[in-house]
């Protein structure tokens, strides 16, 4: 926590923090024209929020997007204030993320782990079924081809799936993208899911991003349900042995 108070200290950086507030997923040049200021020294002020994980980032192309990660200051809200205020404070946070997101199609959710493996096997552990059948809970089957489909199997035998799509892009061991959504229904619109694993120093660096939710009630349990797989993922990984799961479904129908 006190990588996050020493980022919060500079006032710079407060307002960096502000402009991704008010208009989230912005480029380096975007940042530097609304604090005014060299593209060198935005970059090690975004430095800091990213060490402090108050800031992550999502490759789009050839723009690298900037976006603020609130779990942070959630947990600084959760400790000193939220235990005085919560429900008047969430009920008032709730009118307002509806009303930020309806004023924006960006991504709707995005979460950023560290995990010290290789992106090898990181991209493994989200391609392979019987490794995602260990921490998910779900065999995630597919040849991961552009173009090929993808199905979210239950690990009790039945043969039955909780939703499925369609790879999108597949960059091994950098970028996975493929889409979501219930398999009886082919004219729903589906979500979309995005896997970013890149070196971070001797580790890796894994975002997921997962937007086109259909309503607030399904950016609130994606929002509740990643962190636990991610977390999974993360043991599985590093120590050779999931977490105990906790009973949660990407929803088929977002």
């Amino acid at each position: 926590m006190d990588n996050i108070f020493k980022a919060l200290a500079d006032s710079t950086r407060r307002y960096l923090l502000d402009r991704l507030h008010e208009d989230n997923g912005q480029t380096l040049g975007e940042l530097c024209e609304r604090v005014d200021m060299t593209r060198q020294s935005a970059t090690q002020h975004l430095a800091v929020l990213e060490a402090a994980n108050l800031v992550s980032t999502v490759r789009r192309g050839r723009e690298k997007l900037h976006y603020l990660n609130p779990v942070p200051l959630n947990e600084i809200q959760e400790r000193w204030i939220d235990k005085f205020e919560r429900p008047r404070l969430r009920a008032l946070s709730a009118v307002k993320r509806r009303a930020e997101d309806g004023m924006t199609n960006k991504p709707r959710f995005v979460y950023v782990t560290y995990v010290a493996s290789t992106p090898d096997r990181v991209w493994q552990a989200l391609t392979d079924p019987d490794i995602t059948a260990e921490y998910w809970g779900h065999r995630n089957v597919s040849d991961w081809q552009e173009g090929s489909n993808w199905d979210h199997e239950r690990t009790d035998g039945s043969g039955m799936t909780d939703g499925g799509g369609v790879v999108l892009e597949s960059s091994p061991p950098t970028r996975l993208v493929f889409n979501w959504g219930d398999p009886g229904d082919e004219q729903a619109e589906r979500s979309q899911v995005t896997f970013d694993i890149e070196p971070y120093g001797e580790i890796v660096r894994l975002t997921v991003t997962h937007e086109n939710l259909a309503n607030e009630a399904a950016r609130d349990e994606i929002a509740g349900g990643w962190p636990a797989v991610m977390a999974n993922l993360k043991s599985l990984l590093e120590t050779g042995h999931a977490l105990p799961q906790t009973p949660w479904e990407m929803p088929a129908k977002t």
